[in-house]
């Protein structure tokens, strides 16, 4: 009886574990920073938390371009270039500035890795969906939840700490075409700290719950039968 009850509940755990990729509490894999500029002065620092486990890849791009100290290939000295105030602000073109460019680190662009993260809440990270459906550097950071973009971006990340500097951000006086009057700069971007899991474990991390999901759903469907 006690193997049952063991058996079982190590059965629940799994599920549960399995079900929580799901969730919009994924892990966090790396923490990353973009100190801004507004109209030519400091306007502070957003720090940031990204979803290795849940989208490897979309994380790996957006890690590897706030890092990098290429302004020509990076987030180092791009702009904000749209904002629709009260909901989102858009950055990432530093190849045309205006959301017509961007490049992602492994080529043009890239598929949409998988829509499981929803936009249900306010400071999360989505990469923006280019015309022909795939990724490149744009991405979004949300003010509040927005349904509208479930299923479009792709969310990888979350604002950790400076939700104020992107409020404000998103304040800011635009022109018709959501275009900040003033130039709104990434001066200063990197990592906070140490990876605390590697891209390799991340990938093995995110292979083994989709293992565990299918395997949660075979045994669902068998227990029906």
């Amino acid at each position: 009886m006690q193997g049952i009850v063991l058996g079982v509940a190590y059965v629940l755990f799994q599920a549960a574990k399995a079900l929580s990729r799901t969730s919009n509490t994924p892990v966090i894999t790396h923490r990353v920073y973009f100190d801004i500029a507004y109209a030519g002065k400091e306007l502070g620092r957003v720090e940031m938390g990204l979803y290795g486990v849940d989208v490897p890849t979309t994380v790996e791009n957006f890690y590897e371009l706030t890092i990098s100290e290429d302004p020509t290939m990076g987030y180092l000295e791009s702009i904000f270039y749209h904002v629709n105030p009260g909901s989102d602000i858009y950055g990432g073109d530093f190849i045309k500035g205006d959301g017509t460019g961007g490049k992602s680190i492994f080529g043009e662009s890239f598929p949409r890795e998988n829509f499981q993260l929803k936009h249900d809440r306010g400071g999360l990270l989505s990469m923006i969906k280019r015309g022909d459906g795939t990724n490149d550097s744009q991405f979004c950071i949300s003010i509040k939840k927005n349904k509208k973009l479930d299923g479009k971006n792709v969310v990888f990340g979350e604002v950790l700490n400076g939700m104020n500097v992107v409020e404000y951000i998103s304040k800011v006086p635009i022109d018709r075409r959501g275009k900040p009057l003033n130039e709104v700069k990434i001066v200063s971007c990197g990592e906070l700290e140490t990876v605390p899991i590697k891209q390799e474990e991340a990938l093995r991390m995110h292979e083994k719950l989709e293992e565990e999901v299918k395997d949660r759903e075979e045994s669902f469907n068998h227990d029906e039968l």
